[in-house]
């Protein structure tokens, strides 16, 4: 299960999928952040048909991976760019649904009429 308020970052370079646990929190490190922060990395394959999320939930490493049989995911442009997502993009871009729509919604305070 994926905790409701840790960060989310989106790596827009594809990477080769032979990589493991290892080589993934070493992608992290190199790309100078932290790899047990508690934040998750996700990552893509070439093709988008496939992902890999990697984080440190405190008591150890976990790895998480999807591969969509029909569709690819939403990802943004291949760049040097990381891209930060909130829970809800996150669980969209896992249902392979367009998370870039996804958005936060605005709630007013009511105002009372007297």
């Amino acid at each position: 299960m994926i905790p409701s308020g840790v960060k989310v970052f989106l790596a827009s370079q594809p990477i080769d999928f032979r990589k493991g646990m290892d080589s993934l929190l070493a992608l992290v490190r190199d790309s100078g952040s932290d790899p047990f922060n508690g934040s998750l990395y996700v990552f893509r394959a070439k093709r988008a048909d496939r992902v890999r999320i990697v984080w440190w939930d405190g008591s150890g490493v976990c790895l998480y991976a999807k591969r969509l049989e029909k569709a690819s995911f939403c990802w943004p442009r291949i760049g040097p760019a990381r891209v930060h997502l909130n829970h809800a993009q996150l669980l969209a871009l896992l249902d392979g649904l367009d998370w870039k729509r996804v958005r936060p919604m605005v709630v007013k305070a009511p105002e009372f009429v007297g």
